[in-house]
């Protein structure tokens, strides 16, 4: 598989926006559900958002619903992340992930298996 590699990160002030992105061809959108995940230090990895391979619907971690979006590009060979009104309790390595099948829309189980594949990450800093 063509490895997954997340770009976009960076530092911001908080209220601030970044756009997360990482290439997924290679992981049809129709067999592979993909997804971003972030681990905060100490802290074991959660999910954030993930686009389901079934039919495309979109789920989201309650922290993040109505300042991120995932989306992929109309070819399905570019994941996104679009962060606004970013918090610093938003700091955190995020990955971009893809895994066969549908998320079952349990996130936690699909970080805790790290299940399929990862990338190896971005660093998301917000300042107050």
């Amino acid at each position: 598989q063509v490895p997954l590699a997340e770009s976009g990160g960076g530092s911001v002030q908080a209220g601030g926006s970044l756009r997360l992105s990482c290439r997924t061809s290679g992981y049809p959108s129709s067999s592979y559900s993909v997804g971003w995940f972030r681990q905060f230090p100490g802290k074991e990895r959660e999910g954030v958002a993930a686009i389901d391979s079934d039919d495309g619907s979109t789920i989201y971690a309650d922290s993040v619903k109505g300042r991120f979006t995932i989306s992929q590009d109309s070819e399905h060979e570019t994941l996104y992340l679009q962060m606004k009104s970013l918090k610093p309790e938003d700091t955190a390595m995020y990955y971009c992930a893809a895994k066969y099948g549908p998320t079952n829309d349990d996130m936690p189980f699909w970080a805790r298996r790290r299940l399929g594949y990862w990338g190896q990450g971005t660093q998301v800093t917000v300042s107050s």
